[in-house]
């Protein structure tokens, strides 16, 4: 018989599988990050336990008729709420402590906000996969076989749960996703419920959440994965270039991961994973990447050009108009309650922050940088600058009449000035009203210092004949040279192998397939051959049978899978090879087992 071509799909095999070398941190280990994750989760089991005692003690009072037993309900359940507000709180300040994660230079710099990891509940798939008889019901195996690789699938759960802040902890994070898509192909199926309950805590809240659908475990990874790329970002030391561009790198990756779970994962059980909590975070991150725009520009911005300040003045507006949408995200009537204080306040203290920075900058280009209109090259050009400048202009004078006449351009420069001393004391005064904030010393500086700047420079323009203060500076026209990018998760970066792939290729051995039980045949070799035609590349079909010859005498049937010959498993075996197989034996008698393929599920 001869072989029928077939395109074959080359895996790995067997032996080239090594399980995860990957591995999270020391659950052990005494840094500020790891006390933090600790004092949540701790946290996180007491909120678990209040709300199991309030939902038994609700269930209690509306069961009962006994007044008596009513009021003595009711008062323990005052005390269960009081409980679950304190933990809350302690909760929503842990939340809110951004300094564990932010760089440890002595650069100042506005601090970034990162995220906690989700925790979770410790998830054991061995005693599934075992009891419930998987590997021996449907895949018609011992699992006493399998036991090495069950534990390895186990070593790779736990992992998860502490990765590094580090490319090493998102890699970790990322085999286990990549791991689940085999779990789920293996083992999950519409028909078949495995037992396993995944548990996860909201992130900014601690209220549980408890689903057994996969695809809940697979959305709250995604969810870490982002949350550590926030953390990544906020400790870059964004005093150099270098470090500002893997800020921005982290932030793209965060804000694509919580982008790629509102779009791909619905119907979360928690806030945290809801399409209004992820829209959000993707602008919070989005947010972040522009005011890192905005500080390398600062940074790279050696000359004094009047246009070069324009240009620094357009990008602090940029970055001031993304914070104020995400404050307006924030303060949506179902966030309100969620996003802690202190985010909301430190997005508004930015966006207040940066249109002074716009304001200063504008002034900075009136009144310290003269133009020099003998060069008409260098005329147009500030001249085309300065018409794009603002959002509108007021009537009575133009911008060349005002860029040519110091006077004027020293009051608008004042005016600019005002307009930035008042936005700094806004931002200082929205600063003063967060207690978790007036912690952070870094930020407080900043804000310090930037206010000062201004009012000297206000100070520096003011003469005492200036009698017309009813000038407003224009609205300054918000715009940057690079807008941020939503980098979507790369799941082919790390590369996985299937820990359990000795079952076979996914093809043809997966939960939504279903075959008979192993038949094991016995060929007795003669000179017209065997009586078969094979097929295909792992596992290879037998295409078809002779009638009357050795193979249907002995039981094979058209459409059975080869899955051993002699013993030797050739489930991933080419064609080629298993041909090898079946002729070179010496013996007149070969043994073959097989499987039949009865139907297969569509998904």
């Amino acid at each position: 018989s001869s072989p029928l071509p077939s395109l074959a799909v080359t895996l790995p095999t067997d032996s080239s599988h090594s399980g995860s070398i990957r591995k999270g941190c020391d659950p052990f280990a005494q840094t500020q990050r790891s006390k933090l994750q600790h004092r949540r989760a701790r946290i996180n089991q007491q909120i678990n336990k209040e709300m199991r005692m309030r939902a038994g003690a609700e269930n209690l009072f509306r069961a009962t008729t006994n007044n008596k037993v009513k009021e003595t309900v009711a008062l323990e359940l005052s005390f269960v709420n009081s409980n679950l507000q304190l933990l809350k709180e302690e909760l929503e300040e842990l939340n809110s402590n951004m300094e564990v994660y932010q760089t440890d230079s002595d650069a100042i710099s506005v601090p970034m906000i990162p995220l906690g990891l989700k925790e979770t509940k410790e998830v054991d798939f061995t005693v599934p996969i075992q009891n419930f008889h998987i590997l021996n019901v449907h895949y018609k195996l011992t699992s006493s076989y399998y036991r090495r690789h069950i534990k390895l699938l186990y070593v790779v759960c736990q992992a998860m749960r502490t990765p590094s802040r580090s490319q090493a902890g998102l890699e970790l994070l990322m085999e286990y996703y990549n791991q689940l898509y085999y779990l789920d192909q293996r083992f999950f199926s519409s028909h078949r419920n495995l037992g396993v309950h995944f548990h996860w805590y909201d992130s900014l809240t601690g209220v549980p959440s408890s689903q057994r659908a996969l695809a809940f475990e697979k959305g709250s990874v995604l969810f870490n994965i982002g949350a550590l790329h926030t953390q990544i970002g906020a400790r870059q030391d964004r005093a150099a270039t270098a470090g500002i561009d893997k800020a921005v790198d982290a932030f793209q990756r965060a804000a694509g991961a919580f982008n790629y779970l509102k779009e791909n994962f619905s119907n979360a059980p928690s806030l945290d994973m809801s399409a209004l909590s992820l829209s959000m975070l993707v602008r919070l991150m989005v947010a972040q990447v522009q005011e890192c725009v905005f500080e390398r520009i600062t940074i790279t911005t050696r000359d004094t050009k009047f246009t070069s300040q324009l240009q620094l003045a357009q990008e602090a507006a940029q970055v001031s108009d993304v914070y104020s949408l995400v404050h307006q995200t924030m303060t949506q009537p179902l966030m309100k309650d969620y996003v802690p204080f202190s985010w909301a306040s430190m997005v508004q203290v930015k966006s207040e922050h940066f249109r002074a920075l716009s304001h200063y900058y504008a002034a900075a280009a009136l009144c310290d940088h003269t133009v020099s209109f003998d060069g008409e090259e260098c005329d147009k050009e500030s001249d085309k600058a300065f018409l794009k400048f603002y959002v509108n202009i007021a009537s009575g004078q133009t911008l060349s009449q005002i860029l040519q006449d110091p006077e004027k351009r020293r009051k608008l420069g004042k005016a600019h000035l005002r307009r930035a001393v008042m936005r700094h004391e806004e931002a200082m005064r929205v600063h003063s009203l967060c207690k978790i904030l007036r912690k952070m010393d870094i930020l407080q500086d900043v804000l310090c210092q930037t206010h000062k700047r201004s009012l000297e420079k206000y100070l520096e323009l003011d003469r005492e004949d200036d009698f017309d203060e009813t000038a407003e500076a224009p609205e300054i026209q918000a715009h940057t040279q690079q807008k941020p990018d939503i980098t979507p998760p790369s799941f082919t970066t790390v590369q996985v192998s299937d820990i359990f792939q000795r079952l076979g290729p996914l093809s043809v051995f997966c939960s939504r397939a279903h075959w008979g039980p192993p038949r094991v045949i016995r060929l007795q070799k003669r000179e017209g051959g065997m009586g078969l035609t094979l097929r295909g590349d792992s596992p290879v079909l037998v295409a078809g049978v002779v009638p009357g010859g050795c193979a249907e005498e002995a039981g094979l049937r058209e459409g059975d899978y080869i899955v051993a010959v002699d013993g030797q498993d050739c489930k991933w075996a080419k064609h080629g090879e298993v041909v090898l197989m079946l002729t070179s034996s010496s013996d007149r008698e070969v043994e073959i087992s097989v499987v039949t393929l009865h139907s297969h599920d569509t998904q």
